[in-house]
């Protein structure tokens, strides 16, 4: 048998053949430790889209929560926003406000006109628009402060020693 396998060692052929199965078992061992990165790295891939999924998964859940969050203070705060601006016109429109602001003026006015009351129609008129125009400069800054602290201040021109206009009460 060693005789047959010195003689097979020396033909050409028996060299070509071991030489060429050598390459091919390099190659297999070569094909198998690449298939095992391969399968190793397929998992650690498919383990880091499974992570990131997760996370993106929390962040749309967090997005999705915050959302609802400034949604739902977004509609509360419409819903204030309309009720303030109802409760404004209602108060705008409350009963009393034109008499009393019209009382003001015709008070403002009487005290004007004692002041002048020489021609009373002409007084009377110009004592009217003087009023009129006080109070109108009154509605704003710090005269509209003073007059919804204390409402009898800021309501007349008189001099001071002058009598105002007294309101009493008839009692039956």
């Amino acid at each position: 048998m060693v005789e047959y396998l010195q003689s097979a060692l020396q033909l050409p052929f028996v060299w070509g053949l071991l030489l060429g199965l050598l390459i091919a078992g390099f190659l297999w061992k070569a094909g198998l430790t690449a298939r095992r990165h391969a399968a190793i790295e397929i998992k650690r891939v498919q383990a880091d889209m499974r992570e990131l999924q997760g996370h993106l998964n929390t962040q749309l859940k967090i997005n999705a929560t915050g959302n609802e969050a400034l949604n739902t203070e977004l509609e509360s705060l419409r819903r204030q926003n309309e009720n303030l601006r109802v409760n404004l016109a209602a108060l705008r429109q409350k009963p009393g406000r034109a008499e009393q602001r019209l009382l003001h003026i015709h008070d403002s006015a009487i005290r004007t006109l004692r002041e002048q009351a020489p021609g009373f129609a002409a007084a009377w008129e110009k004592a009217v628009r003087q009023a009129e125009a006080d109070l109108e400069s009154a509605d704003s800054g710090l005269k509209k402060l003073v007059r919804r602290i204390i409402p009898g201040l800021g309501n007349s021109s008189a001099t001071p020693g002058q009598p105002g206009l007294v309101v009493t009460e008839e009692r039956d």
